[in-house]
């Protein structure tokens, strides 16, 4: 049968046109990869638009060259068209562990290799026909990405925060007595002491808590007689 006679059937929709079919295919995928590149393309993430589009638009290729060979070269019975499909999952992967980047003993880029991984497997489905349950798919992942962090955050997921507190030395003793009062975790503390001001401290400390417990802790600091100036930031670093 030659392609242009042959039709394609797309979900919800039944047999188009061979032409039709294939187009509709592509621009689904590229749409698809366009929505999940620009949600990691405003985070500054490292696969952006048009990693994310070439991805979808190359699995659907792929996917769809599959199930067209079947019905041109059919020659038996023992045919099955997710072995393209299988090796398009397993590829991915080299693709996902360039993202994935060791730096000072912290993994980092998990995230993003593993929205390569999906958007190759809505790529997939796109090339099988189900336009409408990769739209759905598309939907989940931005939810994944958009609404994990700020659940955790609001049910006190623990971080990891750096303090640099500077005063009078003899505010050291009431910080310490403060953080075994609230039972937060002291990771490590480190204390210089001013050149030439025998009674200025610069006091470093790394402690894990929860957002809640650490707000509280800032403002026991801030409203401290003995200390100057407080400045934090959270060193656990975000999903990419």
């Amino acid at each position: 049968m030659l392609l242009y006679e042959k039709n394609i059937i797309l979900e919800f929709i039944g047999p188009v046109n061979f032409y039709i079919g294939l187009g509709a295919k592509v621009l689904s995928a590229i749409l698809l990869g366009l929505i999940i590149g620009l949600d990691r393309e405003k985070k500054f993430k490292s696969a952006g638009i048009k990693t994310q589009i070439m991805i979808c638009v190359g699995a659907t290729i792929y996917t769809s060259i599959s199930f067209l060979n079947i019905d041109m070269y059919r020659v038996g019975t023992n045919i099955d068209p997710n072995r393209l499909t299988a090796q398009i999952v397993s590829g991915i992967g080299f693709l996902g562990a360039g993202a994935i980047i060791q730096s000072r003993g912290t993994v980092v880029g998990l995230t993003t290799a593993a929205t390569i991984w999906v958007v190759a497997a809505i790529g997939v489905a796109v090339g099988s026909g189900y336009i409408f349950s990769a739209l759905f798919f598309t939907i989940t992942i931005l939810a994944i990405l958009n609404l994990i962090e700020p659940i955790l955050k609001l049910i006190g997921r623990e971080e990891m925060f750096h303090l640099e507190v500077k005063g009078h030395k003899k505010m050291i003793k009431s910080i310490k007595r403060q953080i075994e009062d609230m039972s937060l975790d002291l990771i490590d503390s480190e204390i210089f002491h001013s050149a030439g001001e025998d009674d200025r401290s610069n006091f470093h400390l790394e402690i894990k808590s929860g957002t809640k417990d650490m707000k509280k802790f800032l403002n026991y600091l801030k409203s401290h007689s003995r200390v100057d100036t407080v400045s934090h930031k959270s060193v656990r670093k975000s999903p990419v």
